[in-house]
């Protein structure tokens, strides 16, 4: 068992909301159902009162956390194999395989990489979520940092907070946007279907940059990095703009191929066939998290590393290059 101590003043964008809604966004470590416990039992306060959560706030309130942290699942340990990129008594970096769920979740319970990482470092159990400070889609590859430490992880979510850590992605799009953009499009839950994403007025802010790194005519493999991390938040703006990440099913659409009339060899039909065959067992969405750069929470050094894009998507690359060159 841990104790929490956090403090936190709150802004004009909490004007008139729940005491439990901004403490969820100040706090994003922690459930709402733990805060809201936490809140109950008089442990997290409001300008230093016991009030419920319902209570609405105000811009210069002050929220007071003191809490002891205990574990809200009970998580089995499993010995999955993973790729451990750098590991050290606050924090751990892991190259995520396509495939892998992150969380335990219905169907999920026990084959996730929380799991895996329960058995590798027991001590995870009183640090919430297990260290996780940012995800990755199931079908989605690379780079992902966990905190070993309650203070390495209040270091990394005020990181991330403050949009001071630095991921790149590179993923494979059909159709060509321009060289470079950005997208500041928010993004929240889809109206009709809850396990959507969809861009909305309504939605949180979402900022995503991209640049052209490779012109494959009918596709382009794109550098991205992200100021934001919304859910989905890379396939939601890029089918946002009309060129959806290549094997994403849910933004997409049907998945076809895009063909040209030439082709770089004396086998046109045997290249859109070789295209064709390959897209249809191209079972996931073609975006790999890169690059992730930030600060150690204790060495006071900024630290960085780099995963090489994935086989199946560099032969994706191979393919579209093969086939769209005229």
């Amino acid at each position: 068992m841990a104790l929490i101590i956090r403090t936190a003043e709150l802004d004009l964008t909490h004007q008139g909301r729940r005491l439990d809604q901004a403490a969820a966004e100040l706090f994003p470590e922690f459930s709402r159902s733990r805060i809201q416990q936490w809140i109950r039992a008089g442990s997290l306060t409001l300008n230093d009162t016991v009030v419920q959560p319902k209570q609405s706030v105000q811009a210069g309130d002050r929220l007071s956390l003191q809490a002891d942290l205990v574990d809200e699942h009970v998580w089995e340990a499993r010995d999955l194999p993973l790729q451990w990129i750098y590991e050290d008594e606050q924090i751990v970096v892991i190259n995520k395989p396509a495939g892998l769920v992150v969380h335990p979740a219905a169907g999920h319970a026990d084959d996730t990489l929380v799991n895996a990482l329960l058995h590798r470092y027991p001590e995870l159990s009183q640090v919430p979520r297990a260290g996780i400070v940012h995800r990755l889609d199931k079908e989605t590859s690379g780079l992902l940092v966990v905190a070993r430490t309650l203070e390495a992880h209040h270091s990394l979510v005020q990181q991330l907070q403050q949009r001071t850590v630095k991921r790149g992605y590179i993923c494979v799009v059909r159709g060509i946007p321009p060289m470079t953009g950005t997208v500041n499009a928010p993004i929240g839950r889809h109206p009709s279907h809850r396990t959507r994403m969809a861009v909305l007025e309504e939605g949180k802010v979402a900022i995503t940059h991209f640049k052209i790194q490779k012109n494959l005519k009918t596709h382009a493999v794109l550098a991205i990095s992200l100021e934001t991390g919304r859910t989905h938040q890379i396939r939601v703006h890029m089918a946002h703009l009309g060129f959806p990440v290549v094997g994403d099913p849910m933004y997409s659409g049907r998945r076809r191929v895009q063909t040209r009339s030439q082709f770089n060899n004396n086998n046109p039909r045997q290249n859109e066939e070789a295209l064709r065959n390959f897209l249809a067992t191209f079972s996931r969405q073609a975006l790999h998290a890169h690059t992730l750069e930030l600060e150690h929470p204790t060495l006071n050094r900024t630290m960085a590393w780099c995963s090489p894009i994935t086989p199946d998507i560099q032969k994706l690359i191979a393919i579209l290059s093969n086939a769209d060159e005229a």
